[in-house]
């Protein structure tokens, strides 16, 4: 198993998804979002990201669209709860540099852990956040993962839809 999971990522992207940390799945692959209950492509499909529908190890064709992945944590686990504060606190030098280099439009924080912890901000909405990170609009999004139980699938691409439309429109 790999360390880290590569990132898909280039310069001035539309929208950069940054996933909490990658699951031991994606790292064993290579390929984000690998997991068969994780809804990730498919939400990215029908919320009008991608023009059909991406397999994992397809994910390299989300440069095409003007997307990418990252992570803030680079270690993977079996779950986001493994990971504790002082490994958020770590990563975030790292995590803003990257932001800094590829300067992403928007930055889609996939769940409310991770943007919470680099901010620090205990109450965070979904949606769009009103201070800039880096110069990229952070954006929070439902977690895709087959265990975020609270989002149905229609739930989840109604709000990656409103990404989408203010990202590409």
């Amino acid at each position: 198993m790999s360390a880290a999971l590569p990132d898909i990522i280039a310069p001035e992207l539309t929208v950069l998804f940054c996933g909490i940390n990658p699951g031991l799945l994606a790292a064993e692959t290579g390929h984000h979002f690998a997991g068969r209950s994780n809804r990730f492509w498919q939400v990215l499909h029908r919320s009008g990201f991608t023009p059909t529908l991406f397999a994992a190890e397809e994910g390299r064709r989300l440069l095409e669209v003007g997307c990418g992945i990252t992570a803030v944590v680079r270690r993977p686990t079996a779950g986001a709860d493994e990971l504790g504060r002082e490994e958020f606190a770590s990563a975030a030098g790292p995590f803003n540099a990257t932001l800094r280099k590829y300067k992403p439009h928007y930055i889609a924080f996939l769940g409310k852990a991770a943007y919470s912890a680099l901010t620090a901000q205990r109450d965070v909405a979904w949606g769009r956040q009103a201070v800039l990170m880096q110069g990229c609009v952070p954006w929070v999004l439902p977690n895709p993962s087959g265990r975020n139980l609270s989002f149905s699938l229609d739930a989840l691409v109604a709000a990656y839809a409103s990404l989408q439309q203010a990202a590409f429109t």
